[in-house]
């Protein structure tokens, strides 16, 4: 892939500031599983001392996304890109560090490819599991993304 976690995290910092200072780090990212991580901390956490729904979301989204973002830059085509609906499931309190990860790029390949070949727009949905530091899952996620080629 022709996106490197090093690039993800300095976009995030000059164009997600808010996951940025939450913590939101990607570890690792390929065409087929991106990492990301968030510790809980007093900027990321709610009244019941556990991370705030909205980092997790935030975490969870990037897993998918950046994969969609790497993709899209390796097929050289312009594309736009869009979360249309998400759902979440919580499990257990976010606490501690938290990896989400998602293993779906091959959906995005299949999705894009036939974006290309019809220039009809697709949708797929992706999901990204959150566990904490002993593999417990504290949430899932997934996320419905669009993909279209943009008109000239």
């Amino acid at each position: 892939m022709s996106i490197t976690a090093s690039q993800l995290n300095k976009f995030l910092l000059f164009k997600l500031p808010s996951a940025w200072i939450c913590g939101v780090r990607v570890k690792k990212i390929d065409s087929h599983s991106c990492e990301v991580g968030v510790k809980h901390r007093w900027i990321n956490q709610n009244p019941f001392n556990s991370m705030y729904f909205a980092v997790q979301a935030m975490s969870a989204e990037l897993s998918t996304g950046a994969m969609v973002i790497g993709q899209i830059r390796e097929s050289g085509k312009k594309i736009s890109m869009l979360v249309a609906q998400n759902k979440a499931t919580f499990t257990k309190k976010a606490t501690g560090k938290i990896t989400f990860v998602c293993n779906d790029g091959q959906l995005i390949t299949d999705a894009l490819q036939l974006t290309i070949e019809t220039g009809e727009g697709q949708t797929f949905w992706m999901k990204s599991i959150g566990t904490n530091e002993e593999g417990v899952v504290v949430s899932t996620f997934e996320f419905e993304w669009t993909v279209r080629l943009k008109s000239k």
